[in-house]
């Protein structure tokens, strides 16, 4: 299984991931990404790779995989198993960002606070 967490920055999609995070599963972070890829175009074209890089990155794990980034497009968070909007501001702190960012149609999980140990939990168990 796929696991998508996304949100806006600033929101504690990293937190989230790394503790939901086991030796077990494979985990790539957007901004690790982007910086082995030297790519840090925020264009939409370039937005539109790196959605399609992150999710290209979980064919590479054996097993279940939890990636952690921005996914500003809904139409990108489809292609997951498991959806976690990290929904904990109203604004992150780059303007073109807050803009664009999609409201998702449809998640498995809303994080609005960060007392999220109970879902953490639930979907370790998912994978399990």
């Amino acid at each position: 299984m796929n696991v998508l967490v996304f949100g806006l920055p600033g929101s504690g999609k990293s937190t989230f991931a790394k503790k939901l995070a086991t030796d077990k599963l494979a985990y790539f972070n957007a901004d690790e990404i982007r910086k082995i890829y030297n790519d840090w175009d925020f264009t939409e074209a370039g937005r539109t790779r790196q959605a399609k890089r992150m999710f290209a990155l979980t064919g590479l794990a054996k097993g279940n995989c939890i990636v952690d980034f921005v996914c500003p497009y809904d139409e990108f968070r489809n292609d997951y198993d498991i959806t976690v909007w990290i929904n904990t501001i109203k604004e992150g702190r780059f303007k073109d960002t807050n803009k664009l960012f999609e409201k998702p149609l449809k998640v498995d999980y809303e994080i609005t606070d960060y007392n999220y140990e109970n879902i953490i939990n639930e979907i370790k168990n998912r994978l399990q």
